[in-house]
C-alpha cells in the first residue's frame, strides 16, 4: 500500500496476493465490476468479502493470507462470502518478530507517583464498595464541577466509579476476590491522586475486610465513608465531599513532567469491529504497539475469546515455556467456563459480527489479534492483576469492552487504545480511551466520538507503517493530557464495570 494517491478510489481491498477473497470498501451493487475484474453477483455491504475466483468445496478461504474458514460448498467468483458458506478451519501460526529496533527516545508529559509509576491523568475517585453506595458517590463526585475545580487546574476531575456488585453475592471465593482486586487496583492506578470509598455498612464486600485483604490504608490519599454510620445518603454525600475537598490541594500540587515512553502502560481493545478493522486500524495500532514496546513501554492485550478461537495461531507468540503454560491454564479455564453456553466461544457470530462483514468467528478473532503487533507475549496475568511489564503482556478478560477495560485499568493501564469499524461511543475512567476508526466513513459519521481515522490505509493514500507512526504520536499526545473525544463529550462514567464472574447468592 503506497503513499501516492490512487487515480480513482478502489472498491475493494486484497490484503495478500494469496487471498481468494477481497473486502468491499464501500457498498457494491450486483453487477458491479471490481478492481480485480470480477463481477459482483449480489449487493455487498462495506467490510464484507467477495470471492475473487471460484472456490471449490473443501478449499481454504483466505483473507490476509490466513485461512478464515473452509468452503462448505462451491463458491462462485463474485459471490459474497459469509458464514453460511463456510466450515471451520485451523489457522496457521501468526508471525512473531523479535523486539523492534528502538528509534530516538520518545517522551510524554506524565504525573510521576510515589511508587515510581506514571499517570496520564490526575483524578480523584469516589469509589463504592457495593452498589448500595452508588447514589451518594455519584452526587458527591458530580458536585465538583468545572467551576468548583477552577482553583485546582492540575486536577483533571473528580470521577465516580460506580458498579452493580458488592452485595447479593458470595462473601468469599473467586468472585469476591476478583471484585476486591479490581477496586483496589483502580484505587492504586497511577491516574488516581486519591480516592474516597463509600460503603453502606452491611454489604457482602465488608469495608474493613476489603481494606485488610487488599492492604489499603486510610490516610491523606484514601478516605472512607459508611452510610449507616454517618446517618444516610445526604450525610454521606457531605462526608465524601469533605474527603475530596481535603485531598484537592495535594492533588493540585502534582505537575506533569517529561518522562520516557517506557513509563506508559497502554491497554488494547476492539469495540464494534467490522471486516475492515483487520486491514487498517488493527495492523496500524499493531505498528504503534511495536514502537511502544521498542521504547520499553508496556501494552496489555486482553479479550481472551480471540486467543481461544484463534487456536494454535497465537501459540508462537509466547516468550517462554512458562508463559506458554500460564496461557494454556487460562484458556483451559475458559473452555470449561464456556462449556454449554451460547457465547463467542462456540465460534458463532453475533448480529454485530455478521453486520460488520465477518464470515467466521475465526476471522474476527484473527483480525482482533492484529492490534497486538508482532512482538512476543512477555507475561500472562489474571483479570485485574497488576501488570509489571515491560513489553507486550496478556491480561485475561471477557470480550466485553467495559469489563475488559476496567480490568486493564485495575492492572495499571493509564491509557486505552480501541479500534472500531461500525463505530462506538465507549469511554472509560480513570484510563481514557483513544478510539481509532477502521474506515473514513465511520470516522466522519462519528467524528465527535472517534479520535483517529485509519481509512487512508484502505484507500492506498497511507501505508500501515505511516498510520502506525501517526497513532503512536497521537497516543503520546493524549498521554500528555490532550483530551480524547470521549473525555470532551463526558463519556466514561458508565464504562466502569468489574467482571461479574460467578453466581449470586
Amino acid at each position: 500500500m503506497g503513499l501516492a494517491a490512487p487515480l480513482s478510489r478502489p472498491t475493494t481491498i486484497r490484503a495478500d496476493l494469496r487471498d481468494n477473497t477481497a473486502t468491499a470498501l464501500r457498498p457494491l451493487r450486483a453487477g458491479a465490476v471490481l478492481d480485480a475484474g470480477v463481477t459482483a453477483r449480489e449487493d455487498v455491504p462495506p467490510g464484507h468479502k467477495l470471492a475473487l475466483r471460484d472456490i471449490g468445496r473443501g478449499e481454504a478461504v483466505l483473507k490476509a493470507g490466513i485461512p478464515i474458514g473452509v468452503a462448505a460448498v462451491d463458491i462462485p467468483a463474485g459471490a459474497r462470502v459469509h458464514g453460511g458458506l463456510l466450515a471451520p478451519a485451523t489457522a496457521a501460526p501468526l508471525p512473531v518478530a523479535g523486539p523492534a529496533r528502538a528509534t530516538a527516545a520518545a517522551t510524554f508529559q506524565g504525573f510521576l507517583r510515589q511508587d515510581g509509576r506514571v499517570g496520564t491523568r490526575n483524578f480523584i475517585g469516589v469509589v463504592i464498595a457495593s452498589n448500595c453506595g452508588a447514589t451518594a458517590a455519584r452526587q458527591a463526585a458530580d458536585w465538583f464541577d468545572e467551576e468548583r475545580l477552577a482553583d485546582f487546574p492540575n486536577v483533571d476531575g473528580v470521577v465516580p466509579l460506580i458498579h452493580a456488585m458488592g452485595c447479593g453475592m458470595e462473601m468469599t471465593g473467586e468472585p469476591m476476590d476478583l471484585l476486591r482486586r479490581t477496586l483496589s487496583g483502580v484505587i492504586r492506578n497511577p491516574n488516581m491522586a486519591g480516592a474516597v470509598i463509600v460503603a453502606l455498612g452491611c454489604e457482602r464486600n465488608n469495608l474493613k475486610v476489603f481494606l485488610e485483604k487488599e492492604g489499603l490504608e486510610v490516610g491523606d490519599r484514601l478516605r472512607t465513608v459508611t452510610l449507616q454510620e454517618v446517618g444516610g445518603t445526604r450525610a454521606a454525600v457531605e462526608a465524601a465531599k469533605a474527603g475530596v475537598q481535603a485531598m484537592l490541594p495535594a492533588a493540585n500540587a502534582a505537575r506533569r513532567t517529561t518522562v520516557l515512553a517506557s513509563r506508559l502502560v497502554l491497554g488494547l481493545q476492539t469495540g464494534a469491529a467490522d471486516g475492515l478493522c483487520g486491514l487498517s486500524a488493527n495492523p496500524a495500532l499493531g505498528v504503534a504497539v511495536d514502537m511502544l514496546v521498542a521504547q520499553g513501554g508496556t501494552a496489555i492485550l486482553s479479550e481472551t475469546p480471540d486467543i481461544l478461537l484463534s487456536g494454535d495461531a497465537f501459540a508462537g507468540r509466547v516468550a517462554s515455556p512458562e508463559v506458554a503454560a500460564a496461557l494454556r491454564e487460562r484458556l483451559g479455564w475458559w473452555q470449561e467456563y464456556g462449556s454449554g453456553r451460547e457465547s463467542r466461544l462456540d465460534g458463532n457470530l453475533d448480529r454485530g459480527g455478521e453486520r460488520g462483514g465477518f464470515a467466521s468467528g475465526l476471522e474476527r478473532a484473527l483480525d482482533g489479534l492484529g492490534k497486538a503487533g508482532s512482538t512476543p507475549i512477555a507475561a500472562v496475568h489474571r483479570y485485574a492483576e497488576r501488570v509489571r511489564g515491560p513489553g507486550l503482556v496478556f491480561m485475561d478478560s471477557p470480550d466485553h469492552d467495559p469489563v475488559s477495560v476496567t480490568g486493564q485499568a485495575a492492572a495499571g493501564a493509564t491509557l486505552i487504545a480501541m479500534t472500531t469499524g461500525l463505530g462506538t461511543d465507549f469511554g472509560s475512567l480513570p484510563a481514557p480511551t483513544v478510539k481509532i476508526a477502521s474506515n473514513s466513513e465511520t470516522y466522519r459519521r462519528m467524528s465527535e466520538a472517534i479520535d483517529l481515522d485509519a481509512g487512508p490505509v484502505l484507500d492506498g493514500t497511507e501505508t500501515v507503517e505511516a498510520a502506525g507512526e501517526r497513532i503512536f504520536q497521537a497516543i503520546l499526545r493524549h498521554a500528555s493530557g490532550e483530551k480524547t473525544k470521549g473525555e470532551i463529550e463526558g463519556m466514561g462514567e458508565s464504562g466502569f464495570a468489574p467482571w461479574p464472574i460467578g453466581v449470586c447468592s
